[in-house]
């Protein structure tokens, strides 16, 4: 009779696991303050004092900036919104190249292509699965402007080398810190190495505003030129006296005041909600660890990892079967969790390399790759990038139940499926 759900056993678990829910009175309490006030938004797309958004907007600004030892911080409405504004900041244009990782959400390397530039991939690092110095340095050609650093799972990329290449090259460095808020790089935040970070308050993330973002620099030049492309600045760079108005067309990325009032209490609770994922992801890489055939990332010695993501290698010859194989069993033991998708958190892979998007195979927009200004041949095959393919379709997984909330029960319910289908893998072999 089989023991694996998979095969019609009895799950290690039907009940939900709890969901992962950073609201409470504090916010509750923000919101109605704000809409008491009647001021949802004070952003003018003029020059103005309300150019640069609400007392609200402004608070959460000066607070970000406060944590972050970042000069400016400049809210947005989304990660994304903040990629393409620092890609514009950055003076990008049709005919330049943007080295990008191909492991990543896909708006990282989407960015360059906002502003008719072309994204050319370099490979990840098998072991911090961030760009790869070695493999940046090949990629890069008299056209490459820019660098797009992910922190990819909240795992610091290896910033020391990436930024002595940027020195070399004079290249801007954007950190892309969706999933890395508070992670640390010889003692200095992330976000703060290169010459612009940005985050991600989605709401799937460690803090959020439902949908959200902000950016950071040291930069008086870059900041400047971020606040016109948030707001509209085709209508300021006049009256304002800016000389160089290249790229500076504004967008409206603006956010509201109620997303920036429960921003301000989110960043409160961000240090105590990472102490506890960085509790919780010990524990499971201390256990999951001890499978043979199951490893757990490596973290260098002089980075902190913030776990947006838990990731881990799969190793086939040793377990005995192939890693899908293995992980359909697992989401067959286990359930999702309260207020997400109805499919476990678990995954084989986290996004197929991206240059294997249709966008990009069938260069899918007029500017960018076929632009006549573009006297380059990016390459976009199956291949270029054998880290990202090996890990991606055959050895990486991803899990999100390191999330504050889980209790040591509901924590050890998931080792118990990892242990459960490796204890009865034979049932699996028989599958194959």
């Amino acid at each position: 009779m089989a023991k694996l759900a998979i095969n019609g056993g009895v799950p290690i678990r039907k009940k939900l696991f709890p969901a992962y829910n950073t609201i409470g009175e504090e916010e509750k309490k923000a919101v109605m303050s704000v809409l008491n006030s009647g001021n949802l938004s004070q952003f003018l797309g003029a020059w103005h004092k309300d150019f640069y958004g609400g007392p609200t907007v402004q608070q959460f600004e000066k607070n970000w900036s406060a944590v972050f030892q970042s000069k400016y911080a400049i809210s947005l409405n989304s990660n994304t919104s903040g990629l393409f504004t620092a890609i514009g900041a950055c003076g990008i244009k049709p005919g330049d190249e943007v080295i990008v990782s191909p492991y990543t959400m896909s708006a990282s390397a989407l960015a360059p292509i906002i502003y008719g530039a072309v994204p050319v991939f370099a490979d990840v690092d098998y072991d911090n699965f961030g760009l790869s110095p070695e493999s940046i340095e090949k990629n890069i050609t008299p056209r490459t402007k820019a660098i797009i650093v992910v922190h990819i799972f909240g795992n610091p990329a290896k910033m020391d080398e990436i930024m002595a290449i940027a020195q070399k090259y004079n290249l801007f460095i954007i950190e892309d810190c969706a999933q890395a808020p508070m992670a640390k790089y010889k003692n200095k935040y992330v976000g703060t190495i290169g010459h612009i970070g940005v985050f991600s308050l989605n709401y799937h993330k460690h803090i959020h505003t439902g949908e959200g973002g902000v950016i950071i620099t040291n930069s008086d030049n870059l900041a400047e030129r971020c606040y016109l492309i948030r707001n509209h600045g085709e209508n300021i760079v006049e009256p304002k006296g800016v000389k160089d108005a290249f790229n500076t067309y504004g967008f409206n990325y603006r956010m509201t005041e109620m997303e920036a009032a429960v921003g301000i209490e989110q960043l409160k609770k961000l240090p105590k909600l990472i102490d506890e994922r960085l509790k919780n992801a010990a524990y499971f890489a201390s256990k999951l660890g001890a499978i043979d055939g199951i490893e757990a990332p490596l973290i260098d010695d002089n980075a902190l990892a913030v776990y947006y993501l838990q990731a881990f290698k799969f190793k086939k010859d040793k377990i005995g079967v192939d890693r899908n194989i293995f992980i359909n069993a697992i989401k067959a033991e286990i359930p999702s969790a309260e207020l997400r998708e109805d499919t476990p958190l678990i995954g084989s892979g986290y996004v197929k390399p991206l240059y294997l998007q249709p966008l990009y195979q069938q260069r899918a927009t007029h500017c960018s790759f076929n632009c006549e200004k573009y006297k380059g041949q990016v390459n976009y095959s199956k291949g270029i990038c054998p880290n990202a393919e090996k890990l991606h379709f055959e050895e990486l997984f991803t899990h999100e139940y390191m999330r504050p909330g889980m209790t040591k029960q509901d924590i050890d319910d998931v080792i118990s499926a990892f242990y459960k289908v490796n204890d009865n893998i034979s049932e699996l072999v028989v599958n194959v």
